[in-house]
């Protein structure tokens, strides 16, 4: 299975994305937006879609808004097409935030720019590993998932919306699909730093109504290998490379 990497420039992620896609049983190819732009039409080469993480453009005019915007102007009718035909799509911390900004996700149900991403309620840079609970949601990446323990790595990652029933509607639309979690695997209730960063009602990651595209801050691709968390002896398990697993699979059924 054939699996689209976007890079852009400050993504830094891509490489980890691409081997977690070949322990997964899968062929990354990284393809910067520059080479894409003359040939928009070459996505529909790919099973799958997946926007890295890193600090494209700089974090400029805030984490993920450039690379949102490349995703709209140039992009707009392919990723379209992609999310339609239902492909399965994933966003990773930069990525994340680009796809939310860019409107893609949650989708076109809950109106343009409703949620975001802002700066962790700390203001610090959240560097740590994290366990994830899956929630009951649409999601078809998370399927069969009791829990991921990966770490996360950024500075806005506070998923927060415009409206207060916002997380609310996501979450009876089943679009919830990962939230912060303690050691037991039960919510983490807004607790630091089991939740890092302070996101209403712990929400880690979620996917649009129809469960091909999922967004998500923390970094399951650094979490696929045993040497990824040597240090943390009995913390590992395989949710994050089943994750991975999940979406090839999809994509080939």
């Amino acid at each position: 299975m054939k699996v689209l990497i976007l890079k852009a420039p400050g993504t830094n992620r891509d490489f980890d994305v691409q081997a977690a896609l070949e322990r997964a049983g899968g062929v990354g190819e990284i393809l910067p937006l520059s080479e894409l732009r003359g040939a928009p039409k070459k996505m529909r080469d790919y099973g799958v879609l997946v926007v890295p993480g890193g600090f494209s453009y700089g974090d400029a005019l805030g984490a993920g808004t450039l690379f949102a915007l490349d995703l709209l102007h140039f992009f707009e009718d392919e990723v379209r097409r992609f999310v339609e035909e239902g492909r399965p799509v994933l966003g990773i911390c930069n990525g994340f935030q680009a796809l939310l900004k860019a409107g893609i996700l949650p989708g076109e149900k809950f109106g343009a720019h409703r949620f975001t991403l802002v700066h962790n309620a700390k203001g610090n840079f959240e560097c740590r590993w994290v366990r994830l609970l899956i929630s009951p949601s649409n999601s078809m990446w998370t399927k069969g998932i009791e829990c991921i323990f990966c770490p996360v790595a950024h500075g806005e990652g506070r998923f927060t919306a415009a409206a207060a029933d916002g997380p609310a509607l996501l979450w009876s639309a089943g679009c919830v699909a990962l939230q912060y979690a303690d050691s037991s695997g039960a919510p983490a209730e807004g607790r630091y730093p089991e939740n890092p960063n302070g996101s209403s009602m712990d929400i880690a990651g979620i996917c649009n109504p129809e469960g091909n595209v999922l967004g998500l801050m923390p970094h399951p691709e650094n979490a696929v290998f045993g040497w990824h968390a040597f240090s943390l002896p009995g913390r590992v398990d395989d949710g994050a490379l089943r994750l991975f697993e999940n979406g090839l699979r999809y994509a080939a059924s």
